[in-house]
Order: C-alpha cells, then sequence, then structure tokens
C-alpha cells in the first residue's frame, strides 16, 4: 500500500511539472521563435505606439472614417467578453437595434441597399474586417469629410481588399483599422475616430 501511494504521488508530481511547467514553456518558446506576431496577437505598431491589433475590431464613428461592424462583445469590441448578443431574430430588443442601426446607416446613401454587416453583429462581436461592399457604402461619407474625390477613397478601398485565403476560404474583406490608419496617412487624422 505505501509503494502505490508513493507512485502516485511521484507520478502527479512528474505530470505536473511535464505538463504544467515544462510543455507550456516548450509550446510558448516555440511560438515566440516561429510565430512572434501571431503569438503576441498581431498588434499594429504605429510610430512606436501599438494603435490595435490585426484580429480584434474596434470602434469608428466619426464621419471621416470607415465604420466597423456593430460589436455586441461587452461595451463593444471587448476581448473579455467575446460574444454575439445571443437574441432570437423575434427579439424585441434585437429589432430595435437593427431598425435603428438601419435608418441611421440609410441616411448616408438614401436609396442605397445597406450591405448587412453594416447592421448586424458577428458571432465573436470583435470582427476586424468589413465587406467589400459595406466599405464602398461608405466611400461618399468618408470622401465628402476628407475633401477627396470618391475614386480616390475608392481606389485606397480598393488597396485594403483582401481576397480569399489561398483562393478560395472565406470571402473578400476590408480590414477596417488598416484602411483608416491608410486615411490618416493620406489626408491627416480627423477629429472623432
Amino acid at each position: 500500500m505505501k509503494k502505490n501511494i508513493q507512485i502516485a504521488v511521484l507520478m502527479t508530481v512528474a505530470t505536473t511539472v511535464l505538463l504544467g511547467i515544462v510543455y507550456p514553456l516548450v509550446v510558448t518558446a516555440l511560438a515566440q521563435l516561429l510565430f512572434r506576431d501571431k503569438a503576441n496577437g498581431q498588434l499594429i505598431v504605429q510610430n512606436g505606439k501599438t494603435v490595435g491589433s490585426r484580429i480584434i475590431g474596434q470602434t469608428f464613428a466619426g464621419p471621416g472614417y470607415f465604420h466597423s461592424r456593430p460589436s455586441a462583445a461587452g461595451n463593444g469590441y471587448d476581448a473579455a467578453n467575446s460574444a454575439g448578443s445571443q437574441f432570437a431574430p423575434t427579439n424585441q430588443k434585437l429589432i430595435d437595434r437593427v431598425n435603428g442601426d438601419l435608418t441611421r446607416v440609410q441616411a448616408e446613401n438614401p436609396g442605397v441597399p445597406v450591405p448587412v454587416d453594416l447592421i448586424t453583429t458577428s458571432a465573436s462581436g470583435l470582427d476586424p474586417d468589413i465587406s467589400p461592399a459595406a466599405a464602398a457604402f461608405q466611400v461618399r461619407r468618408v470622401a465628402s469629410e476628407r475633401k477627396a474625390t470618391e475614386e480616390d477613397i475608392a481606389r485606397l478601398v480598393a488597396e485594403h481588399t483582401e481576397g480569399r485565403q489561398l483562393g478560395l476560404l472565406g470571402e473578400p474583406r476590408v480590414h477596417v483599422l488598416e484602411l483608416n490608419l491608410a486615411l490618416d496617412a493620406s489626408y491627416g487624422a480627423v477629429a472623432g475616430k
């Protein structure tokens, strides 16, 4: 009996050290060595200051910026509260929010169909991308605010549109933060991030 207890204690200590300390340290070291950018959150640094991440969106509300997809994660793009609203399609709160967003967004381009990703949240609530259609919908407002031509802003959108991964996975998308940083680089920063 004493020998069985000793073996059980030694196995517990050995597996705790191996799987609780050694394995995580090896995986962390390999991630830092082979995939440093991805292991550290794919941060976007500009002028020595971290301005965001490639994988977590953020809110842009000013008229001179492209707006992100709405977020239901906490107070919006809160990575600690990643989730959708969990409202059923018949929930009155969801219906009221979507209708309110639709009315607000339609005022930008009356008579133009609103891309669905400008009024609906995603499952994670952290999407950093919008569809090319959602970016194109916002070109007129951004061009007007930035005192630029719609063609110049549309060209900037096209330059920041990523295709499908490996040519077949996912959908074309526009990274909102990178597009807005390019806007600031080309036309200067404006109030109301």
